[in-house]
């Protein structure tokens, strides 16, 4: 009598059916119909492993059609919640029934599922997942190809060098069919399933991302991407902090003082290789390290910690770093508001945080907190930027407050709070960020405030936003950080003056700046009398009445 098999859907995604039938003689294979429900379910989601699942069917009907195996599906198809609840055991359950009823042994290759069946007396099979030695997409890489680029009606491409001196290389001689990306994705998936150090880090409908050893791997298919697509990246080469040949004003500013440090720059250029030298360095010093990665892509010693945001949630997250305490985390790809939320509370809790963010610029990185936090606490979160560029060490600032009068300004009741960002090396102030009005802005500091500097560009905008609040046709001149001579229609001028200059008083007081007026001839005849009735002003710089001419 033939022996009889239910697998679980665990075995059917894996394929380990069609792969182990030639030890087999003829067997009878019961599907329930609640793996196929569930199956569906995935696919519908666009998970990968649905369709591995409903492939690994259709190779087992091809098998019975050829008298191979006895295919047959019993069972009641499950009803919605229980599939939702297909993670809490809900199809597993029903599964290890159908076995038990038809006195069949149960294939599975989930651990849980194998001990539940012995405990019940159920006859089980656990197929240990084992992994292929290498992927398919291995044999594109070279020693020094950075990533391999796939899709659909395409011819293979790699970017073969480093960081920065990469060629772009045609591959294959022939394109890429739909069939022949489905076979890598569909191992891809199995391996990062099966091998130790491998994950499927994010599986969306449209899209998944794995990481398999030292290869982080983006799957895309219709209808989120116009064909399948597979990107694979990996590092291609390992540095140690001395091969950066970093300075030692630097070196002692990693090892004593940078609590809050940003690595930045463009894709590709080494942010994620220096983050790496570094948690080594730092654990060389006997420290703890933990890294949040999403995917988990640092290749790290095996004391190293990594944690998949992905898999988790920042609050989860945030107990877990306050919990164990480490001394520094590498927050590997920052993207969102929540991520530099959490780099923040994790820094204020007084945690060592390095965070690993797409810059163009240096100034960049620190501008991205903006709006995210207030800006006051910025140098308290972050107080060291190192952008990467083309594989080394591009630009260094050093960050920190201070109160004084913004650059380019002179009068002393303008001194508000500054964060000053400097050249780490040189000490240079390059940078200024501080609140203009409603407005948080960030001004470049030149040798000099010039009327042509930056600052007062912003300013004579802002003044000449103010009063067009009562003309059209104001013009400014700013004469240096705190004075502007403004040009307005001459019948406008002694309104603006008001009894004894108490509205021009007001006026200066609420801009911060000096003001100068001046008739500018020409426009006299748009300010009848009738408006300028309706127009007066009426306290506190004219706020009450104010009307656009």
């Amino acid at each position: 009598m033939p022996k009889s098999i239910v697998p679980d859907t665990s075995v059917l995604i894996e394929g380990l059916l069609s792969k182990q039938l030639s030890k087999l003689k003829a067997p009878n294979v019961i599907i329930h119909e609640a793996s196929i429900a569930e199956l569906e379910h995935q696919a519908n989601k666009g998970q990968e492993k649905g369709y591995l699942g409903l492939d690994e069917i259709g190779a087992l009907q091809v098998l019975a059609g050829k008298k191979k195996l006895s295919l047959s599906f019993k069972g009641e198809r499950p009803n919605e919640w229980e599939i939702m609840e297909a993670k809490r055991g809900a199809i597993d359950s029903v599964i290890r029934e159908l076995a038990l009823t038809e006195k069949a042994t149960l294939w599975t290759a989930d651990k849980v599922q194998a001990s539940v069946a012995e405990a019940k007396g159920i006859p089980v099979e656990f197929h240990e997942m084992v992994a292929e030695s290498e992927m398919e997409i291995e044999q594109f890489f070279t020693p020094d190809t950075m990533s391999v680029h796939i899709k659909e009606n395409c011819f293979i491409h790699s970017k073969r060098g480093k960081p920065g001196t990469w060629k772009f290389d045609t591959v294959t001689k022939k394109k890429s069919t739909r069939a022949e990306i489905e076979r890598y994705a569909k191992q891809i998936v199995e391996t990062a399933q099966m091998r130790r150090d491998g994950f499927v880090e994010i599986e969306r409908p449209g899209s998944t991302i794995c990481q398999v050893g030292k290869y982080r791997i983006v799957i895309t298919r219709p209808p989120f991407s116009d064909g399948y697509e597979i990107t694979a990246v990996r590092p291609v080469k390992h540095l140690s902090l001395a091969d950066y040949q970093l300075s030692s004003k630097l070196n002692e500013r990693l090892d004593t003082q940078a609590e809050g440090l940003l690595i930045a720059g463009s894709p590709g250029h080494g942010k994620s290789t220096f983050a790496q030298a570094l948690a080594e360095h730092y654990a060389t010093k006997d420290k703890i390290i933990k890294t949040v990665e999403a995917p988990r892509d640092l290749i790290l010693a095996d004391d190293i910690t990594q944690y998949a945001i992905s898999h988790g949630s920042a609050e989860e997250i945030h107990d877990i770093l306050l919990l164990s305490r480490p001394d520094y985390t590498i927050f590997d790809e920052m993207r969102n508001t929540d991520d530099f939320s959490l780099f923040a509370d994790m820094r204020l809790s007084g945690v060592g945080m390095i965070g690993v963010m797409h810059a163009t610029k240096t100034i960049d990185a620190i501008q991205r907190f903006l709006g995210r936090i207030e800006l006051g606490v910025i140098p308290h979160v972050v107080d060291t930027v190192v952008f990467i560029k083309d594989g080394g060490i591009g630009e260094v600032y050093a960050i920190r407050m201070t109160v004084k009068v913004p650059s380019g300004m002179t009068e002393a009741d303008l001194a508000r709070p500054v964060v000053e960002v400097h050249e780490f090396e040189s000490g240079k102030l390059v940078f200024e960020l501080y609140t203009y009005g409603e407005q948080t802005v960030v001004i470049p500091v030149t040798e000099q405030a010039t009327k042509k500097s930056p600052v007062n560009k912003f300013i004579a905008k802002g003044v000449k936003e103010y009063f067009q609040n009562w003309t059209q046709h104001a013009e400014v001149e700013m004469q240096n950080g705190n004075r502007a001579t403004v040009y307005v229609p001459a019948d406008l001028v002694p309104e603006l003056i008001g009894r004894g200059g108490e509205n021009i008083r007001e006026i200066e007081k609420e801009l911060g700046v000096k003001i100068d007026l001046k008739e500018r001839s020409g426009y006299d005849e748009f300010y009848t009398s009738r408006r300028r009735k309706k127009q007066k002003l009426g306290g506190k710089g004219g706020k009450k009445g104010r009307k656009r001419r």
